[in-house]
C-alpha cells in the first residue's frame, strides 16, 4: 500500500533513479512484483546503490558475489543484464539527450492519463512498450520486454494506470489515502 500511495505513477525524471527502476523490473520478469519491492534494499547494497559507473566494471567475482547474495534474485541472465544494461545505459548518457529525456520523449514529457475503471481494462503491454523495448534492445539492453516496459512506465509515472476511483486518479479531488475496512 505505501508503495502504491508514494511512488508508483509518480513521474520521475531522475536519470540514476530512472535506472534503477528498470534494473529492478528487468529482476522481476517472471515474478510478483512485492517479491522485488521486498528486496530493494538488498538489491542497493549488492549493486553499489545502483550506480550504473560502477556497475558497467563489474567482472566474473561480482558476478559470484551476486549469484551468492540470498538478499536478490540469484538468476545468472539477470545479473548479467543489469551489468549489460548498466553499460547501455552509460553510452546513452553520453548521447545529445539524457536516459530520462529520451524516455520521457516518448510521451511528449507528460504522462499519459489513462481512465481504466476495472483491473481487467488495463493492459499488460501496449504498442507503445513494444516500440520502446524495440529500441532499447536495439541499443543493447536487454529483460526490456513489451510487458517489463510497460510496468516500467507505468512505476514511474509515464503512464498513469491507477483506477477513476483511485485517489491518486488525476481526475480525483481527494488526496486522503484510500481506507481499509476490515471486517471480524
Amino acid at each position: 500500500m505505501a508503495y502504491h500511495d508514494q511512488e508508483w505513477g509518480q513521474p520521475l525524471a531522475d536519470n540514476r533513479r530512472l535506472f534503477e527502476a528498470l534494473i529492478l523490473d528487468g529482476a522481476q520478469a517472471g515474478l510478483s512484483w512485492i517479491t522485488i519491492l521486498k528486496r530493494r534494499a538488498a538489491y542497493r547494497a549488492a549493486f553499489d546503490s545502483m550506480n550504473p559507473e560502477k556497475i558497467a566494471r563489474y567482472g566474473e567475482k561480482d558476478i559470484a558475489r551476486l549469484m551468492g547474495n540470498q538478499g536478490i534474485i540469484r538468476n545468472r541472465r539477470k545479473i548479467l543484464s543489469a551489468i549489460e544494461n548498466a553499460r547501455c545505459y552509460l553510452t546513452m548518457m553520453e548521447g545529445p539527450v539524457s536516459f530520462s529525456q529520451w524516455l520521457w520523449n516518448w510521451v511528449e514529457g507528460e504522462p499519459v492519463i489513462h481512465h481504466f475503471k476495472t483491473p481487467a481494462e488495463v493492459p499488460t503491454a501496449t504498442d507503445l512498450s513494444s516500440r520502446i523495448s524495440k529500441e532499447l534492445k536495439n541499443r543493447g539492453f536487454s529483460f526490456v520486454g513489451p510487458t517489463i516496459m510497460y510496468a516500467f512506465m507505468q512505476a514511474v509515472g509515464m503512464v498513469n494506470d491507477h483506477l477513476i476511483t483511485c485517489f491518486k486518479h488525476p481526475g480525483r479531488h481527494t488526496h486522503k489515502s484510500p481506507v481499509l475496512i476490515i471486517q471480524r
